[in-house]
């Protein structure tokens, strides 16, 4: 037992009666736990020198282990000499092959210090410039402009790039005291006009989707959009960040000027107009000469899967201008119906407010998280189910809604946080952003964020609205049409769940969707094992959150705590659900091995959702990640089908100039339209046919339901 002693502390007859029945074990712990000097090697520390790297060999082995990162830095020649002339290993671009063959070019540098940065301020500069770009295979293009609002911003200035370290910034409307003369902002845009406008001749940025735009304000039609580094980088590895300084960083190893570098910080941050030339230039100039070397090193990496390259090149690159026309054309609102509401929900919130005080025995500051730590676990001495990071007993949602179970307080506290972001968020100020151009609130559709593919929205953020309460629908209701239009709401029915009954092929879910049932419905009957017909509404309701909750890998405890019901009595319907569709089981335990093997799962599309935590030694974070595995390609999926959808669509409307319509919003499964009356029985069924249309044939229909109303309440 000396060797059990010393994993023991003195005195501690517990811990040492568990390690004697457990005596193999720990044996084996201590045996797996000690570092082995003794074993025989085939080679001597006098041969372990250090030796050119083989690279192909290397290239071989970074490849088949999915070592990405440092696979980049091979391609990019950072493990090579410091020689110029050095040849590193390039992905042939021509190959349509899963696995491209090797060429040698010669090695692409990535000292942006050599730029040779130009300033555009006569038109004989423009046109040779104009020359060359049309000339190029590719260039990179930039927009400057003096705020972020799309209809409101001005132009400043354009640079583009054509080679490493060669670029150029053309200043339109630097008006800062001393700002040499620049040329006319209108000549230069009809000059450049036919190659902006010319669908031949290919351009790469950075969240182009906002450039094009800026320039739409200007009558100009971006085309010839090839390539977006910010997209690029997130179809490789949703989980990184894919802005500009960040990308530069990481596969340039180069520090970028940032805007707060040349522009300060705070209230008395300059607009870009302000800036002088002298930080200007070098700032604008190094956005396109960076953004083109970072896809000479981002676009290889997609090359080396046709799957990553279809997602690219069909899915999300088509999206960034079918997103661009949405965020333009914009939302209308009724700011009266906004303002009656957030007068009723300030009642309200004093009421929950006077409830809260009178259940705490005080008065306290409902919106303090260390008044409501002293309420709640020091006076009323409630348990403590989770703490924060600093070891403070934690007061989130998550918290409030477990305790709510059982306690008053914390279901009031949940209530008046609820209805306190609504009106925060919302009711208040959905009005302020109503644009003065427009008359109607624009938000911000961004592709690079979710980890999924899932679109999410800023400004306001649609994506949140909650629909399952009186309250959220309310605020829909404000989101009207036109006069003499209509808006049609078209949702994608449990998309998720048909995704999962393909996925997993379970003759039991095929066979329902199959037969056009009521999913929850047949569950219901599955599980309680009573007739379709018989189904209660609290049998529906627990299949439902059945349903629901295992895609999104919810456990017995989580489900008893949605159902009200107690932990056995969930994990008992968990059970007979899993005895109903075994295939549902085989799939998520299949999808956790695979995702622990290989680090990431994939859509039906092809897209890779990465899990960096799915082989974690913590145990809350694995199984966190393995959550995730299971249900990232139904989410993902879903997110490919309706951006396929949407892109469909878009083509379509930009083809019937006649009609009368437009695609004003996509929100989760749902896509939302402003269409005048009298157009109304031509398009609801095109818009059906369109995205019920499969682009990948699954085991089980799509359907869409669709309705019309004055407002999104109505249709939805």
């Amino acid at each position: 037992m000396d060797k059990i002693a010393t994993l023991t502390f003195r005195g501690a007859k517990t811990l040492a009666a568990k390690l004697q029945q457990n005596k193999e074990l720990a044996y084996l712990s201590y045996q797996l736990a000690t570092i082995k000097t003794d074993v025989k090697l085939d080679i001597t520390c006098d041969e372990l020198q250090i030796t050119p790297p083989d690279v192909d060999k290397l290239h071989q082995l970074l490849s088949r282990y999915e070592f990405k990162r440092w696979l980049v830095e091979l391609e990019s020649g950072n493990w090579l000499s410091d020689k110029k002339d050095q040849p590193t290993v390039k992905i042939n671009q021509s190959s349509s092959t899963e696995n491209h063959a090797l060429v040698t070019t010669p090695r692409v540098t990535h000292q942006l210090s050599q730029e040779n940065y130009q300033t555009i301020l006569d038109t004989q500069t423009l046109s040779a410039w104009i020359d060359r770009l049309s000339q190029a295979d590719l260039f990179a293009f930039d927009t400057e402009t003096d705020g972020l609002d799309i209809l409101g911003a001005n132009l400043i200035g354009l640079s583009f790039a054509i080679a490493a370290g060669e670029a150029a910034y053309l200043p339109l409307a630097h008006d800062y005291l001393g700002a040499p003369d620049q040329l006319d902002r209108d000549q230069v845009l009809n000059m450049l006009k036919p190659l902006l406008e010319n669908e031949q001749v290919r351009k790469v940025g950075q969240n182009l989707k906002f450039d094009k735009s800026i320039l739409a304000n200007y009558d100009i039609d971006l085309k010839g959009i090839t390539f977006d580094t910010m997209l690029e980088s997130y179809i490789l590895d949703s989980t990184d960040r894919h802005d500009m300084d960040s990308l530069a960083e990481r596969y340039l190893h180069h520090k970028t000027i940032t805007f707060e570098d040349i522009a300060g910080k705070g209230k008395k941050q300059l607009t870009f107009n302000q800036i002088a030339l002298e930080q200007a230039v070098p700032y604008a100039a190094e956005d396109a000469d960076v953004t083109l070397q970072l896809h000479w090193i981002l676009w290889p990496q997609l090359q080396q899967s046709n799957a990553l390259m279809r997602v690219f090149q069909d899915i999300e690159m088509p999206l960034l201008a079918v997103l661009s026309r949405i965020e333009r054309t914009g939302v209308l609102i009724d700011p009266s119906i906004l303002a009656e509401h957030s007068k009723e929900l300030t009642i309200r919130l004093a009421d929950l407010e006077t409830q809260a005080h009178l259940l705490a025995g005080e008065s306290f500051n409902l919106a303090s998280p260390k008044q409501l730590q002293v309420i709640l676990y020091e006076k009323q001495k409630l348990p403590i189910r989770k703490k924060t990071p600093r070891g403070a007993p934690s007061t989130d949602e998550e918290v409030l809604a477990e305790l709510a179970l059982d306690y008053p307080l914390p279901k009031v506290l949940l209530e008046y946080r609820g209805l306190a972001k609504l009106k925060t968020t919302y009711t208040d100020k959905l009005p302020l952003m109503i644009n003065p151009l427009s008359g109607r609130i624009h938000t911000s559709y961004h592709q690079a964020v979710t980890v999924t593919g899932r679109l999410s929205s800023r400004d306001p953020n649609l994506q949140n609205i909650p629909i399952r309460n009186e309250e959220g629908r309310r605020i829909r209701q404000a989101f009207i049409a036109a006069p003499d239009y209509r808006i049609l709401a078209a949702d994608y029915s449990q998309i998720e769940l048909r995704i999962m009954a393909h996925l997993s092929q379970d003759p039991g879910l095929l066979n329902a969707f199959a037969a056009g049932k009521d999913i929850h419905c047949a569950t219901a009957a599955e599980v309680f094992a009573v007739p379709l017909d018989n189904v209660t509404f609290d049998q529906r309701r627990s299949a439902k959150a059945i349903n629901f909750g295992l895609i999104y890998g919810m456990s017995a405890f989580g489900l008893a705590r949605q159902l009200g019901i107690t932990r056995a009595k969930a994990q008992k319907y968990m059970d007979l659900y899993f005895e109903r569709y075994p295939g549902v089981m085989d799939y998520m335990e299949r999808t956790r091995k695979q995702a622990a093997e290989q680090g990431y799962v994939t859509t039906l599309e092809g897209r890779r959702l990465y899990l960096p935590d799915i082989q974690s030694r913590h145990v809350m974070r694995r199984k966190a990640a393995e959550r995730e595995a299971i249900n990232a390609p139904m989410q993902g999926s879903a997110a490919d089908i309706i951006k396929r959808a949407m892109i469909k669509i878009d083509t379509w409307l930009q083809q019937e100039t006649e009609l009368r319509v437009q695609m004003i919003m996509q929100v989760h499964d749902e896509l939302v339209f402003e269409i005048d009356e009298r157009d109304l029985d031509e398009v609801q069924p095109k818009i059906r046919a369109l995205m019920e249309e499969q682009s990948i044939q699954l085991r089980v229909p799509l359907q869409v339901d669709i309705g019309v109303g004055d407002n999104w309440d109505q249709a939805h």
